[in-house]
């Protein structure tokens, strides 16, 4: 059956319509759009998880002892003088009480005495003696249990500090190895950020995200309106967006996506377009140098946000490993991360 010419006309509107935009034609995705797939494979992502949680805990174990060891060394500091000055004046009332009669020379002190009224006044002198020297002995051995206590304290945290640097070296070694599994190669070296990666990075600290009492990250889960979809996000990854944008990053970016593995619909990762117009192609010029910044932004602040990983132009920035080739992506502008910043929190 012939179709008239204004039904085909009809039908390839209809077509034209429906047809997808292509990732690298379009402007600005849609919120919530595919635009990458994370760190590669489902058991590369979750190896670099297992490894990097570990790794970050260790961190912030170490750096709470650091913290803790550093306020008893001032204590510390602040004890010693005083004890070698209650030493010293202990050892005058000392001599105070020998002179006045102390111990066994007491009676014989007292008989002396010519008459009532200085015996009295050498009981009350040996009485005021004694409670001296006795106070200032609880003193001096109240100081002296602060010292021996702070001794032990310091010396705690060392062992601690020394059992979460083997954990630390342990992770970096695990992070290494999976990459290089993902590489199909038996070892990789670890790229230097300062050829690799921006020295101009303006010098806007982040906001420390909220922690536990003991310096580790608390427990998190995708509670939070995302404000880049209509998804959800996590209170440590809110912050971090919101640092993001307060450091004066505000290209284009999503965040939660529904379905799938990592930790986009877990609530936990953000993808940040180079390009200001959105997700294109391959980012050149001022892009790419906006996205290079970017990512050395997160990796500088990475303790103080709880960032995971960072994935940059066929790179990826672990905090136990640094900045390694990436070889997951598929050779297109998403998944090689050559349009965007892919940036995960713990």
């Amino acid at each position: 059956m012939s179709r008239s010419p204004w039904l085909v006309a009809v039908l390839c509107a209809l077509a034209a319509l429906l047809t997808p935009v292509s990732a690298a034609a379009a402007p600005r995705p849609s919120p919530g759009a595919t635009v990458d797939e994370g760190a590669g494979s489902i058991e590369l992502s979750e190896r670099l998880e297992t490894a990097n949680r570990a790794f970050i805990d260790a961190q912030n174990l170490l750096a709470a002892s650091q913290t803790r060891q550093a306020l008893v060394e001032a204590q510390q500091a602040q004890l010693e003088p005083q004890y070698r000055r209650l030493v010293a004046a202990t050892e005058m009332v000392t001599v105070k009480a020998y002179q006045y009669g102390g111990g066994l020379r007491d009676a014989a002190t007292l008989l002396d005495s010519p008459n009532p009224g200085v015996f009295a006044d050498r009981v009350s002198l040996l009485e005021l003696v004694a409670r001296r020297q006795s106070a200032q002995l609880r003193v001096l051995a109240s100081v002296r249990a602060s010292l021996d206590a702070n001794r032990a304290t310091i010396a705690a945290e060392v062992t601690r500090q020394q059992q979460q640097l083997t954990v630390m070296a342990q992770q970096k070694t695990a992070v290494e190895q999976a990459l290089a599994a993902a590489l199909n190669r038996e070892s990789q070296p670890i790229l230097d950020p300062g050829t690799t990666m921006s020295t101009k990075t303006p010098l806007v600290a982040a906001q420390p995200a909220p922690r536990r009492s003991d310096g580790a990250w608390p427990e998190e889960t995708c509670s939070l309106h995302d404000p880049t979809t209509a998804g959800c996000l996590t209170p440590r990854t809110v912050h971090a967006l919101e640092q993001v944008k307060l450091a004066g990053f505000a290209h284009y970016v999503s965040c939660f996506r529904p379905g799938g593995p990592y930790e986009h619909p877990k609530g936990r990762a953000c993808d940040f377009a180079a390009d200001p117009k959105g997700f294109g192609g391959v980012a050149a010029g001022a892009a790419k140098e906006y996205g290079t910044e970017l990512a050395t932004w997160l990796v500088r602040n990475a303790p103080a946000l709880g960032v995971m990983y960072v994935i940059w132009y066929r790179q990826i920035w672990t905090p136990a490993a640094g900045w390694h080739p990436y070889r997951s992506g598929q050779g297109d502008p998403s998944s090689d991360h050559t349009n965007h910043v892919h940036m995960s929190i713990y």
